[in-house]
């Protein structure tokens, strides 16, 4: 293992990262918070940080294997999001502990959008500012931008690209080569994050919430700039818009841009795709069954503003954005359980959503209806089929083994939580929206996360850390052949 190289790389990734420190120097200056100087001295502090990993280790370049691309792809994680508290750490205005500024950082950067403040109405505007930006970021991983950026520094990066992304298929590109496949990605991320904060801004939020709001949206991350989050607004219009690149953002990026890419914009690529299929059918049910109860238990006085809570909740939850508009824990029966549970699906696979992912479940769901077959017919030859193509045994192999460890780790994270004091319905949703990366839960951490206890949010921290990288990531490193040459 070339230990020094990897300590090489990781310091020039921090360095770049010092550089999303800048921007909340303007936003500091253009509206007198006073959080300039922090953020310069934030600044300061990590590049001093990258340098001094990058400098000793400068003239070691070697190329990449897949163990070193895993293990550095962790150790960016781990760096970015530790790096990342920082500035909440040297904050005049605010006031945190290590493992809350910890905990907050690494819920930005993984896209979580669970929060430990209290009275975000009242931050300063750069503090508001660079949450969102850790969440825009994280959403489609900076690893990706590093990919289309390290080349160019003589640092391949196929291997941290397959690392890092996300899906039971790991081997497909869009282009050709690595770098351009991560340009072409943000690419199309970006053009989805000015179309969402234009949408925003002519909906009649500020330009300051639009574009904030973008970064979260987008992202999938649900960090708002404001305590009420999108219910602050009150508009049905913002709703709906919220909805939309919500749903756009939880669909296959690959997808987004072999659309936009094509000679014609064409909606028959979704369409054709059993993915996008089954997560649309999703959405579609959690609405209706949501709906349905809030009309029967009459929680609202029209029909117009059942439906409008119903699609915007479900649609939020499922996701994994976690945005709200209103408390969806209060609503009755089984409505807050169900949307919880509903952020095991998440997103589609590429996309910047957490959960288990809709293809894995889809083909879970596949293998399940193929034992039942069997028990019928013992000797039948049955085939796992996606968009009429069949599916390698491996496939199915893997999706199992995945979905077997996130449960371990599920049930793993949530006795930790326990241990700490946490009630049954709070440690429960706490690790779901953990590692799932979905950010508002039930009971004591509803609204916020600040009262837990400082070990509950470093078990949360790690439970963050292994859903953003779907669990093998992370839990590869564990293995002891790993390290054997």
């Amino acid at each position: 293992m070339a230990f020094r190289s990897i300590i090489r790389i990781v310091g020039m990734l921090i360095g770049l990262f010092s550089l999303t420190m800048l921007p909340p120097v303007f936003i500091a200056s253009l509206y007198g918070d006073g959080g300039g100087n922090d953020f310069l001295a934030a600044f300061t502090v990590t590049l001093l940080i990258g340098f001094a990993l990058w400098m000793p280790n400068r003239r070691l370049k070697k190329d990449l294997k897949v163990r070193e691309g895993f293990l550095i792809v962790v150790l960016f994680w781990a760096a970015l999001g530790s790096v990342g508290a920082i500035p909440f750490l040297m904050s005049s205005s605010i006031e945190m502990s290590t493992a809350s500024a910890f905990f907050e950082s690494f819920s930005g950067l993984t896209t979580t959008g669970a929060t430990v403040i209290e009275n975000i109405d009242n931050l300063p505007r750069s503090i508001v500012f660079y949450r969102q930006m850790l969440q825009w970021f994280g959403g489609m991983g900076i690893i990706v931008l590093a990919v289309a950026v390290l080349p160019m520094l003589g640092i391949g990066g196929m291997q941290l690209y397959r690392a890092e992304t996300p899906g039971p298929v790991k081997d497909s590109k869009m282009t050709p080569r690595i770098a351009e496949t991560a340009k072409a990605l943000w690419y199309v991320y970006l053009c989805l994050t000015v179309a969402c904060m234009l949408s925003f801004w002519l909906a009649g939020m500020s330009l300051f919430d639009a574009l904030c709001h973008s970064f979260s949206t987008v992202s999938i991350g649900g960090f708002s700039t404001h305590d009420a989050s999108i219910g602050y607004f009150d508009s049905n219009t913002i709703n709906t818009i919220t909805v939309v690149f919500l749903i756009i953002s939880g669909v296959n990026y690959a997808l987004h841009f072999s659309a936009f890419s094509a000679k014609k914009f064409s909606f028959n690529i979704y369409k054709q795709d059993p993915e996008v299929r089954a997560f649309i059918f999703i959405q579609v049910v959690l609405t209706v069954i949501c709906f349905v109860t809030l009309m029967n238990h009459h929680v609202y006085e029209s029909i117009e503003t059942s439906f409008s809570q119903a699609l915007f909740q479900a649609v939020s939850i499922s996701t994994t954005a976690g945005f709200t508009t209103t408390s969806f824990a209060d609503w009755p029966l089984f409505l807050p359980v169900l949307l919880v549970i509903s952020s095991f699906i998440g997103g589609c696979a590429g996309s910047t959503g957490g959960g288990l992912k809709v293809i894995r479940v889809l083909l879970l769901n596949l293998q399940g209806l193929r034992e039942l077959k069997r028990l019928v017919h013992p000797k039948a030859v049955y085939k796992i089929k996606l968009a009429n193509k069949a599916l390698p045994d491996r496939v199915i192999e893997a999706v199992w083994g995945f979905f077997s460890t996130y449960a371990l780790v599920f049930v793993i994270c949530m006795l930790a939580l326990l241990m700490t004091g946490m009630d049954e319905l709070s440690s429960f949703s706490a690790t779901v929206a953990m590692l799932n990366n979905l950010g508002p839960g039930l009971g004591e951490v509803a609204l916020h996360f600040n009262e837990v206890s400082d070990i509950s949010k470093w078990i949360m921290i790690i439970a963050m850390l292994f859903g953003r990288l779907e669990i093998f990531t992370l839990l590869v490193l564990f293995m002891p052949v790993f390290w054997k040459n």
